[in-house]
């Protein structure tokens, strides 16, 4: 960490391994700010599906960032942005967004600006942020890294719950193969692939309620905290 008055818990892992329930709940927990990192890439994917730009096209991807408008807020506890004044919504958790949002995290600048957002929200106070490399790469001296892991069956399940309701004529079939795409992309990119990150505690929770696994990270962090 940067700023050795900040506190920034690094939960990563791939998608619907429960990063995002169990972080904001551990924010919740701890009192610090929920950052969902994911967001950003999925908000940028969004955004260039709805001005029809191709995003297996680097040039024209980096250039709409470039030009697009990203600001921050805090609101109920996370912190959220707007995307040239306008805020997606849910709209960057449908199945076209989620297909396509791999092509957009794996241009190199396009992580560079999004990892500067990143550690710039540190301003609003201490943060609890889930992403695929925040332990790795956005804040890799923090002590508080941790990996949450599920079997891809689960993990299906639980993604096909949260597009029930926006994507409601999809199957588990089809969000598992949609998540072994995004898995082997995240994993082969030459900028940050998803890993495990260098002394993370790597948490299978396959078999876990979120609130177990929340236990674990906020006992985690009270104890070394209580312990300085």
């Amino acid at each position: 960490m940067s700023n050795n008055s900040i506190i920034a818990v690094a939960i990563d892992g791939p998608s619907a391994s429960g990063k995002s329930t169990v972080a904001r709940l551990s924010a919740r927990e701890l009192g610090f700010h929920y950052v969902d990192s994911g967001s950003l890439y999925r908000g940028l994917t969004w955004k260039c599906l709805r001005e029809g730009v191709d995003t297996e096209d680097p040039a024209a991807v980096i250039e709409l960032v470039n030009r697009t408008k990203l600001d921050f807020f805090v609101e109920e506890g996370a912190i959220r942005f707007t995307l040239d004044g306008e805020d997606p919504g849910a709209q960057i958790r449908s199945m076209p967004v989620q297909e396509r949002v791999s092509d957009v995290a794996a241009i190199p600048e396009v992580r560079a600006r999004i990892v500067q957002h990143l550690r710039e929200t540190t301003r609003f106070g201490n943060v609890v942020m889930e992403g695929r490399d925040i332990g790795t790469v956005v804040f890799p001296d923090t002590p508080f890294k941790f990996y949450l892991d599920a079997d891809p069956e689960e993990r299906a399940r639980r993604r096909h719950q949260e597009l029930a309701q926006t994507a409601g004529d999809t199957t588990v079939d089809n969000v598992l193969a949609s998540l072994q795409r995004r898995d082997r992309k995240d994993s082969t990119r030459k900028t940050a692939p998803l890993q495990i990150a260098l002394g993370a505690k790597v948490i299978d929770s396959t078999a876990m309620q979120a609130e177990d696994v929340v236990r674990i990270v906020v006992a985690q962090v009270r104890g070394a905290l209580s312990a300085t």
